[in-house]
């Protein structure tokens, strides 16, 4: 068996969509377990066992049990650095990758869910977020200054964060701001988000 190969817990057209499009970006040996959400298979007992909150997507490599959408991230740039997706330790874009992976946690999505569920955001000294509206400033600053998060360099961070953008608003959560909405148009043409349009929309057909 190949070291490298990743078993990806996946359902179509969920958040492990951009798991998909990250596997093909990174050119990765990947197989899939498909669950189907609308028939509970990720409340079942036999997925329970994997990932105890019932979500997608998941990961398992060489026997170490991946969960949560940013660590799978992280995890799957640094197995394959020669794809070039993960700054090293050492490179000064490190930090700003880390950066950017842990605001979308931390931040983006408690905030997208407070602003989708119509509910004040919490204290400022309590939240770590602030607001919604401050979180999308914050973004739209930082893609003005270049194509990418990091700039001029492409990373794991955008097919995260391209992917998240995309569906909020195309779910008509969110009005992108200039720089937002070129940035979710550039990255939503690569060709790993291409091919995991296609899975999934074979997968529906099915």
């Amino acid at each position: 068996m190949n070291s490298r190969q990743i078993t990806l817990y996946h359902a179509a057209r969920s958040r492990s969509s951009g798991a998909v499009a990250l596997l093909e970006a990174l050119g990765a040996d990947y197989r899939m377990q498909v669950l189907d959400l609308k028939a509970g298979a990720n409340l079942a007992p036999a997925y329970l066992a994997i990932n105890p909150m019932g979500k997608v997507p998941a990961i398992v490599h060489n026997g170490a049990l991946v969960t949560e959408q940013v660590a799978i991230y992280l995890y799957l740039a640094d197995l394959y650095p020669e794809a070039g997706l993960a700054p090293p330790i050492g490179d000064a874009l490190r930090g700003p990758y880390l950066r950017w992976m842990a605001f979308y946690g931390a931040c983006f999505e408690p905030a997208m869910i407070d602003k989708a569920m119509h509910r004040e955001p919490p204290p400022r000294l309590m939240s770590p977020y602030n607001d919604a509206e401050t979180v999308l400033q914050v973004v739209e600053a930082q893609l003005a200054q270049g194509p990418y998060l990091l700039g001029k360099t492409m990373s794991a961070a955008d097919v995260l964060w391209g992917n998240a953008l995309f569906w909020t608003s195309d779910f008509g959560l969110l009005q992108l701001a200039p720089a937002t909405k070129d940035y979710v148009a550039r990255i939503g043409a690569m060709t790993a988000f291409e091919r995991s349009r296609q899975i999934d929309a074979e997968l529906a057909a099915a």
